[in-house]
């Protein structure tokens, strides 16, 4: 019989734990405290994939497993927050907005599960982690600035159905998992890794909403803005640099 490494499974049910403690804050009100449960979620998740990876110990079992705790931590746990937070008083607009995000969030993992193996580089789709932190980054922000009816809750609207669009889109999206560098680019990616990290930590309220609004906007500006504009200069500048990821 094949032995399974413990180290992932125990940062994957971390990812879980996290997940229902997010769950259970934005039940109790503590919308906050919920949305900062949601990025130690995505945090446990990434270090699982990263230790399945390094100990060789990627199994069936462990994906598996991985994608229920997913659905709970970036699926259930996001859409029961964004309701909480600002869809309550629509009724039953507001929780079919949620339970969209959510069924979107299950498809999308279904079909990552499913799907072959293709270019390790892209996601098809913006990733169920990234979207995740997508809607617990614009909650955290807008409680920063404020914001109060309608600003708050047309945003979380908005933000969910374009979320769940994204999610289940052929759109290709960065996976970061396969980035190599020479030693001699190592010094300067570094400092510039750290200068990232201290302006994230100096207001993190609102530069985790920039970065993931970032990630999630570029594929959908590149493909549907920034293409159809470069068709329109001349031919030299037409080219556009070539991606093995792009639809």
């Amino acid at each position: 019989m094949r032995r399974i490494a413990l180290l992932p499974h125990i940062f994957t049910t971390g990812n879980l734990f996290a997940g229902f403690f997010a769950l259970v804050s934005a039940l109790s009100g503590k919308i906050t405290v919920a949305s900062w449960a949601i990025f130690v979620a995505i945090l446990c998740d990434i270090l699982d994939g990263r230790l399945a990876r390094l100990t060789a110990s990627t199994t069936r079992f462990g994906m598996e497993y991985d994608s229920l705790c997913d659905m709970v931590s970036f699926g259930v746990a996001p859409g029961l927050l964004a309701y909480e937070f600002a869809l309550k008083p629509y009724g039953r607009y507001g929780w079919l907005a949620a339970f969209v995000y959510v069924a979107c969030t299950a498809l999308r993992l279904a079909r990552f599960n499913v799907e072959e193996p293709g270019n390790r580089a892209y996601f098809k789709g913006l990733p169920s982690p990234a979207a995740a932190g997508l809607v617990a980054a614009t909650v955290i922000f807008l409680n920063q600035i404020g914001a109060v009816f309608p600003v708050k809750h047309l945003a979380l609207v908005l933000m969910i159905y374009l979320v769940s669009f994204l999610m289940i889109s052929p759109l290709p999206y960065p996976s970061f998992k396969v980035l190599r560098f020479r030693e001699n680019q190592l010094t300067y990616l570094l400092p510039a890794l750290i200068l990232v990290f201290a302006v994230i930590a100096l207001e993190p309220r609102i530069t985790l909403f920039i970065v993931f609004v970032s990630y999630a906007a570029w594929p959908p500006l590149k493909v549907f803005v920034l293409r159809p504009l470069l068709a329109f200069l001349p031919g030299k500048f037409r080219k556009a640099p070539k991606c093995e990821g792009e639809i």
